[in-house]
């Protein structure tokens, strides 16, 4: 019998997004009766360290659409997502705009896709941290509410939505697309040989990620600083800092390189997952390595005064610390104290969420979209 395929336009903009639409882009490439499957990467991580490198070794293959749209202020960027992204959309016609998590290439996308009368299916709906200065707490609000499709990767997320007013009926728990791409390349990120070759020992070494604006923007990543050199002087500290991170402490004067620190470049996904999981620990801002930390079974600390995802702390391996940089030199004491506690992975963190969120759009048959914004 014969069946029209739907069209699915992927939005892609920075390296965690990769990661979490990369299995998805697989399980719609292995329906090619029932789905076209286009990628559009805007751009808005534009260092081939950055972006490029994530899709050779994630596998993705090249986006049929770059924007190039780079860096810039927030309305700067989403503006220009939106500017360029429009051509796009009307040339393809999608049957869905897919969009993953809460950077401003994700809000951008959706307010094109719900202006133009196309269903958004957002992935990772449903995070909540309830810190309005977050700038990506205002695009998951925005993103949730134009959505057609809600597709969420942790149990408070349905509570949080419906709370909100969304559609229960368009709300859909398939779990965790960051950890498919974890589970899918695990013997290559344990083959992958970078403990080794940095000359590092399993469980001998704390592995530090900092990008967020409150750290890096202001005195405290001075203080940060000034607490990574004394703790190098006790254990092993790894640092692959993100391009602003790094200017940020050059701007500063401070050294990037201390006896027993090492920062160092942005890492590749499978050597920065091989880092982490032989890792006494994580120090990090960034929500992903929250979750991959919490399935590695690694302690993550992080300098935040609240998550978006809670269920690392409640079922995994993550503690806030706050914006407390002082807390740092307190690492070995919290390792201890995680390391105590029961640890269990979040319930559909399984390695199959890709392969729901795809089933759920085969079945999504003339899903009316959100009506348009006046």
């Amino acid at each position: 019998m014969y069946m029209t395929r739907k069209k699915v336009v992927t939005v892609v903009g920075t390296r965690p997004n990769f990661m979490k639409m990369g299995p998805i882009l697989g399980a719609l490439a292995g329906r090619p009766e029932e789905f076209d499957s286009t990628l559009v990467h805007t751009g808005q991580h534009y260092d081939a360290a950055m972006s490029d490198v994530f899709f050779e070794e994630l596998g993705i293959g090249a986006p049929d659409y770059s924007l190039d749209v780079g860096s810039g202020s927030h309305a700067q960027q989403t503006a220009c997502v939106m500017q360029r992204l429009e051509p796009v959309l009307e040339q393809e016609q999608p049957d869905y705009v897919l969009i993953p998590g809460d950077v401003n290439s994700t809000l951008a996308a959706a307010l094109v896709a719900s202006k133009m009368g196309i269903p958004v299916a957002h992935v990772e709906a449903g995070l909540r941290s309830f810190d309005r200065s977050m700038p990506e707490e205002i695009n998951r609000l925005l993103c949730d509410r134009v959505a057609d499709l809600l597709f969420t990767h942790s149990p408070e997320a349905e509570e949080y939505l419906v709370s909100e007013g969304c559609d229960p009926a368009a709300i859909h728990y398939v779990g965790n697309t960051m950890i498919d791409t974890l589970v899918a390349l695990r013997s290559r990120i344990d083959a992958e040989g970078g403990i080794s070759r940095r000359g590092l020992e399993p469980g001998g070494y704390m592995l530090v990620t900092l990008h967020r604006p409150a750290l890096v923007d202001t005195p405290l990543l001075a203080a940060v600083m000034e607490e990574l050199y004394e703790l190098a002087g006790e254990m092993r500290v790894l640092f692959p800092a993100h391009p602003r991170t790094r200017a940020a402490i050059q701007d500063l004067g401070l050294p990037l390189d201390m006896p027993g620190l090492d920062v160092t470049d942005p890492m590749g996904y499978l050597e920065f997952l091989h880092l982490l999981s032989g890792a006494t620990a994580v120090l990090t801002d960034s929500g992903g390595i929250q979750e991959e930390a919490t399935y590695l079974g690694v302690p993550c600390l992080t300098l935040r005064d609240n998550t978006e995802r809670p269920v690392t702390v409640s079922m995994g391996t993550n503690m806030l610390l706050g914006l407390r940089p002082d807390r740092v030199t307190e690492v070995p004491t919290l390792v201890d104290a995680i390391q105590a506690r029961p640890a269990k992975l979040p319930p559909l963190w399984d390695g199959n969420a890709a392969n729901r969120i795809v089933e759920v759009l085969a079945g999504a048959k003339d899903l009316a979209p959100t009506a348009p914004a006046a």
